[in-house]
């Protein structure tokens, strides 16, 4: 691993821990056990579970462990509304779930999570779309040599923006605070 490579890494650790601290999370270890993480996906597919059936819900849960996160995925076979409402407008439902989700895990486990919800597939549809935010925004900077702030976002879509723009050479800092937390993308 390059000087560069292993600076990029660390300033990555240091923004996820701050964005997570911005967040009220506390900053996990990078080696997790996989069987905590497996347990944290258990008690929340339960937690999730019942929620689906008081409100009457169809939905398969997935849960898969990667890079130190536990990834839960709420999906079904059909076309539905209602999961649809389940992720709510510019994911702000899905966003609400999740931190429930995750406050369920830290009343069985007491330890604080760090699970990705994801609902119909939302948060990849979104990642691609954080890609060309990314990418419009590298493009903008290397044209004009001026930084581009960028529309506020949670702390984990601001994570995927600063990975896309690192991969692209250039150089993001999250600004701000709260919910007009943003990046802002530099040349250096």
């Amino acid at each position: 691993m390059s000087a560069e490579s292993t600076e990029h890494a660390l300033s990555e650790e240091i923004i996820d821990d701050q964005d997570a601290s911005e967040n009220g999370e506390a900053s996990l270890p990078r080696a997790s056990s996989a069987s905590r993480l497996e347990e944290e996906g258990d008690v929340a597919a339960d937690y999730l579970e019942e929620l689906l059936d008081i409100a009457d819900i169809d939905g398969d849960i997935d849960i898969e462990v990667r890079n130190g996160r536990t990834y839960i995925s709420i999906v079904t076979e059909e076309e539905s509304d209602a999961l649809d409402s389940l992720v709510g407008e510019d994911g702000e439902v899905l966003e609400a779930l999740q931190e429930l989700t995750r406050l369920s895990v830290l009343s069985a486990t007491e330890n604080r999570s760090r699970l990705v919800l994801d609902i119909n597939g939302y948060r990849q549809e979104r990642t691609g779309h954080l890609q060309k935010i990314a990418e419009d925004a590298a493009a903008s900077v290397k044209e004009s040599g001026q930084p581009v702030a960028l529309e506020p976002m949670s702390a984990y879509e601001r994570k995927i923006v600063h990975d896309a723009v690192a991969d692209l050479g250039l150089v993001s800092e999250s600004e701000g605070e709260g919910a007009g937390r943003h990046i802002v993308v530099s040349a250096e």
